[in-house]
């Protein structure tokens, strides 16, 4: 069977084990959605943002590219966080990475003349390298490397999210958060929290966790 094929055979029977267990199930998901998070993840295929939280449909509004960058001239990400915030008035804004990034491992290398699209995307990654360029020097692997990159750039985005128009002048600005997930056993890391009395102990634990 193929793939395509295979993804379709697969839905008939989430559809209809979901619809077994929970028969108000598909007639909640047609009121609408109130999603009291937006996800901010990276598009890798390891990192499903539903399936590491163990949500339900409804349950996040999400948003993933590659290296889960936020740049406030970007309509696509610009757009989600509007709609999100002024539409759907979520209370949270999660900006996950992982680990292990292949974005983040790309912007610490030269360019790849056959990705030109990615090179322009991940343009503010390579910025925010050289910018830590003694740091991420001081690393004895390139996997720790790429893990502190990592760390930072979800820090970036956070930092960048707070001080974006569409979060600071919302009614109620949501809280803003940022998180990183390890492949290696499955487990998320706070590294900055949106609640201000648990950001100095998550920031502080953030910048002695890459090996």
């Amino acid at each position: 069977m193929n793939r395509p094929k295979h993804l379709l055979v697969a839905n008939v029977a989430w559809a209809h084990e979901t619809a077994t267990r929970n028969p108000a199930f598909f007639r909640d998901l047609m009121r609408g959605q109130n999603p009291r998070i937006l996800w901010i993840g990276c598009s890798d295929s390891r990192v499903p943002a539903e399936t590491i939280t163990h949500c339900e449909p409804g349950d996040l509004f999400v948003h993933r590219n590659i290296a889960n960058l936020f740049d406030p001239d970007d309509d696509n990400v610009a757009s989600v966080l509007e709609y999100a915030v002024r539409v759907l008035k979520v209370g949270h804004v999660i900006v996950c990475g992982h680990y292990g990034c292949g974005g983040v491992r790309a912007a610490l290398l030269p360019p790849d003349p056959a990705l030109p699209h990615v090179n322009r995307r991940i343009a503010p990654l390579c910025t925010l390298a050289k910018t830590h360029r003694s740091e991420l020097d001081g690393a004895t692997t390139e996997s720790g490397r790429v893990n502190r990159l990592a760390e930072l750039n979800v820090l970036e985005q956070v930092r960048q999210l707070r001080a974006s128009a569409i979060v600071q002048k919302a009614d109620a600005p949501p809280l803003v958060h940022g998180w990183i997930f390890a492949l290696d056993d499955g487990r998320i890391k706070v590294l900055t929290s949106g609640y201000t009395a648990d950001d100095a102990m998550t920031c502080t634990t953030a910048a002695h966790s890459a090996a």
